[in-house]
C-alpha cells in the first residue's frame, strides 16, 4: 500500500503560547487590509476624478461607488469571519458547479462586455465578474479535494487527475471570453496548491510539460498577444499602441522619485495613462507618493501575505491549512502579477490590485477572503489555548 505523501505546507506542533491576540479579528491581519482599503479610497478619487469628471459629469463618481463597494466589503469580511470555515467543505462543489455555470452564461449572451472583452455578469443592476468568485471557488475545492484524498495522492487517478479536470472546466470559458490573465492565475495557483499538499513532483511536472505548449499556442494565436509580447521586450518600438499604458506607467514612477509629486499632482493620470483608477493604480501611487509610497504598499501586502501563511502553518486539520494556503497565495499571485506589470516587468494584463483598485467583485471577495483566513486562524488559536 503506498505511503501517505508529505505535503509541503509543514504545520507547527501545539505550543501554550497563543498563536493571535485574544480578540474578535485579528489586528495583525486586519490593520494593514484597512489600511490598504483606506488609501486606495484615497488614490480611486484621485486617479479618476478628472475621467469621472469628464465622462458621468461628477468627480466623485467613482469614489461613491468605491466607497459602497467598501461598506459590503466590510459586512463580508465580518461575515466570512464568523461563518465556521469548515462548513465550506460542504459548498465546495457546489461552488465549483455555479461559477461554471456563470462562466458559461458569460459566453452564451449574458456577458457585459467592457475594454474589447465580455467577462462580466449583469443581474438586476448589479455587475460583478464571475472569474474572480471561481478563484474563491477553485480553492475551496482543492482544499477540501487535497485533504480529503490526503493518503492517496500519490495516485495519478486520484491525487491528479480530478483536480487537472476542474481546472481545465473553468480554464475553457476563460479563455474564450477572452481573460488570459485570471487563466494564468487560476493554472499557478492549482499547481502551488497541488505540490503544498503532496501531490508527486512527477506530476507536476507532466502537467507542466503538456501545459507548456497549449500556453505557447494560446499566447501566438492571437495577434494582439503577440504585439504585447513584443511591446513587451520593446514598448518604446510600439510607444503609440501596445507599448503606450508600460512607458507612461514608467514614466509615473520616474517622476514619483524618492517622495513624489504629492497627493493628486500625479500628471499621468489626466488621460495619458489608461486606466489609473484599475489596472494602474499603483503607478500613480508611484508618482504621487514616490519611493516611499511604493516601499509603503509592498510593505502592508507582505503583512498580510505573512500573515497568512503563519496561519496556515499554525493550522492542525488540514483542510483548514490549505484553504488559508491558498487564499493567500491567490492573493499574493495577484499582487504580484499587477506590480509586475505596472513596473514594465510582465506583459499588460487586465489584473486589479487588491483593496487598491477600483472594483466591486474584487474588493468585496478579497475582503471575504480575509474574513476566512480570520476565522480559520481564531479556531487554530481557540484550539490551542
Amino acid at each position: 500500500m503506498p505511503s501517505r505523501p508529505k505535503a509541503a505546507i509543514k504545520r507547527v506542533p501545539r505550543s501554550p503560547s497563543p498563536s493571535v491576540p485574544a480578540t474578535p479579528y485579528d489586528l495583525r491581519l486586519l490593520f494593514p487590509v484597512l489600511f490598504l482599503v483606506g488609501i486606495g479610497m484615497v488614490m480611486v478619487y484621485s486617479a479618476s476624478s478628472a475621467l469621472a469628471l469628464k465622462k458621468f459629469g461628477s468627480s466623485y463618481f467613482f469614489l461613491k461607488k468605491q466607497a459602497l463597494f467598501a461598506l459590503v466589503g466590510l459586512m463580508a469580511l465580518v461575515a466570512a469571519r464568523h461563518f465556521p470555515y469548515r462548513l465550506w467543505q460542504k459548498l465546495a462543489y457546489p461552488a465549483v458547479v455555479l461559477v461554471f455555470l456563470m462562466l458559461l452564461a458569460v459566453l452564451i449572451g449574458w456577458g457585459h462586455t467592457a475594454g474589447g472583452a465580455t467577462r462580466w455578469l449583469r443581474v438586476a443592476g448589479f455587475t460583478f465578474q464571475p472569474s474572480e468568485l471561481a478563484r474563491i471557488a477553485l480553492t475551496i475545492y482543492l482544499a477540501y479535494s487535497l485533504s480529503k484524498k490526503s493518503d492517496r495522492l500519490r495516485e495519478f487517478a486520484i491525487g491528479f487527475m480530478p483536480h487537472i479536470i476542474v481546472l481545465a472546466m473553468l480554464l475553457v470559458p476563460m479563455t474564450l471570453q477572452p481573460d488570459f490573465g485570471s487563466v494564468v492565475i487560476l493554472t499557478l495557483l492549482t499547481g502551488i496548491m497541488m505540490f503544498a499538499g503532496g501531490v508527486p513532483m512527477r506530476h507536476l511536472f507532466l502537467a507542466s510539460m503538456v501545459l507548456l505548449p497549449v500556453g505557447i499556442y494560446l499566447l501566438v494565436s492571437a495577434e494582439y498577444r503577440i504585439r504585447r509580447l513584443m511591446s513587451f521586450l520593446d514598448p518604446w518600438e510600439y510607444a503609440t499602441a501596445e507599448g503606450y499604458q508600460t512607458i507612461h506607467s514608467l514614466m509615473a514612477f520616474g517622476s514619483g522619485g524618492l517622495w513624489g509629486a504629492g497627493i493628486g499632482k500625479s500628471l499621468q493620470k489626466l488621460f495619458y495613462l489608461p486606466e489609473p483608477h484599475t489596472d494602474f493604480i499603483f503607478s500613480v501611487i508611484g508618482e504621487e507618493f514616490g519611493l516611499m509610497g511604493v516601499t509603503l504598499t509592498v510593505a502592508l501586502y507582505s503583512l498580510i501575505i505573512w500573515r497568512g501563511i503563519a496561519i496556515a502553518r499554525q493550522t492542525q486539520d488540514l483542510f483548514g491549512a490549505l484553504l488559508s494556503f491558498g487564499l493567500t497565495t491567490a492573493l499574493a499571485l495577484q499582487v504580484c502579477i499587477n506590480m509586475g506589470v505596472a513596473l514594465g516587468l510582465l506583459p499588460t494584463k487586465g489584473l486589479t490590485l487588491p483593496f487598491l483598485s477600483y472594483g466591486g467583485t474584487s474588493l468585496v471577495l478579497n475582503m471575504a477572503a480575509i474574513g476566512i483566513l480570520m476565522n480559520i486562524g481564531t479556531v487554530t488559536w481557540n484550539r490551542r489555548r
